[in-house]
């Protein structure tokens, strides 16, 4: 059987979650979208059931799932539904619903539910995606109420940076968020990872039953470029790992790979590995992108192919054919692979493919 896999730590993850918990002093909605983030989303949710205050995810399809799995504790669809018929689905499932636009409230309005609905009334305070424009939001409160099909709203809106820590962006959206939404006594939920970890400054006068929405800080990745001493108490979930198949010793001046990318500049003893853009490793990692051979750190050589990718085995000579390699996990961290191919953590967990998940408690 191919040897790449990917173990999922479950202890890491509660930990986690208890650290947004602490850091916020709130209740925590963890977000188990796009399958967890790629770390699969029933499986993360059963370990998290008996201590998060609910979940989210973006559409009613991964609300079902977690529904269908016996997960009975709330879900958010932080889409909302792009449909009128799927207010049906949401009342016979209990689903708490973000409204971000005029015409869902207009569904609401026209609907015939019958259970009152639990909705998360967003604002656009300044990413400039979905949400209710500042001015219209007093207004959609008091629509919304006036339907008597709603029994709760909670108030919302996104950060657009709050990955920057020295950009004053969150603060300037705080202050809009503050100004639209005077006089309505209502709960809160502004805050995701980089919010929570990166910016308690903002939220000193937080209201008890105020919410936060954990993601990327859940698996146990920064959202920073930087370090950030919050973010250093997170505990990675995710270890991708695989195995050498093949070892190569090449003479100075042999190409590896597809496109002669690297080329070696002294005698070199070359690990072929298990694992390749197929399986969701970055085909665009450069030479030099860190990974651990038997727990001793090298580095990636030549093109990431298909099936396969090449590991410099130079300075390991214990280390041949079926040695472990990570990819990226508790000695890797996902945040540094990330860092060098020039994208994001999140990407990087959420085009893991063909691998097998295997879970355990630490």
């Amino acid at each position: 059987m191919r040897p790449a896999r990917a173990l999922i730590d479950l202890h890491a993850l509660r930990h986690n979650y208890q650290l947004a918990r602490e850091l916020s002093g709130a209740r925590a909605l963890a977000v188990v979208k796009a399958d967890a983030y790629g770390h699969g989303a029933v499986r993360c949710a059963e370990a998290l059931a008996d201590q998060a205050d609910g979940f989210a995810v973006a559409c009613i399809e991964e609300a079902l799932q977690l529904r269908n799995a016996g997960i009975r504790a709330p879900i958010l669809l932080l889409e909302g539904f792009f449909e009128a018929d799927e207010l049906a689905l949401i009342e016979q499932h209990e689903l708490w619903c973000v409204v971000h636009s005029l015409w869902q409230l207009e569904v609401i309005e026209r609907s015939a539910v019958r259970t009152p609905l639990t909705v998360w009334l967003k604002m656009d305070s300044g990413m400039h995606r979905v949400g209710l424009a500042p001015a219209d939001y007093q207004a959609a409160y008091r629509r919304l109420l006036a339907t008597g099909k709603v029994a709760k709203i909670v108030l919302m809106s996104h950060f657009a940076r709050a990955d920057e820590l020295d950009c004053p962006r969150s603060e300037e959206q705080l202050a809009v968020f503050e100004q639209a939404r005077e006089g309505l006594a209502a709960e809160v939920s502004l805050r995701n990872s980089p919010a929570v970890l990166g910016w308690p400054q903002l939220f000193t006068r937080q209201q008890a039953g105020d919410w936060v929405r954990p993601g990327i800080m859940l698996y146990g990745a920064t959202p920073f470029e930087q370090a950030q001493d919050a973010a250093a108490r997170l505990l990675p979930v995710m270890t991708l790992e695989s195995k050498i198949i093949a070892v190569r010793e090449l003479p100075a001046g042999e190409p590896v790979g597809y496109g002669a990318r690297f080329v070696s500049e002294r005698p070199t003893r070359v690990g072929v590995v298990a694992m390749g853009y197929a399986d969701g490793y970055p085909r665009h990692a450069p030479t030099g992108t860190p990974m651990a051979v038997n727990g001793q750190l090298t580095r990636l050589i030549g093109r990431v192919s298909m099936d396969m990718l090449t590991v410099d085995l130079s300075d390991l000579p214990s280390a041949g054919l079926g040695s472990r390699v990570e990819l990226w996990g508790k000695q890797v961290l996902a945040s540094d692979v990330a860092s060098c191919a020039e994208t994001i953590p999140y990407q990087l967990f959420c085009n893991l493919r063909r691998v097998h998940l295997l879970y355990r408690e630490g």
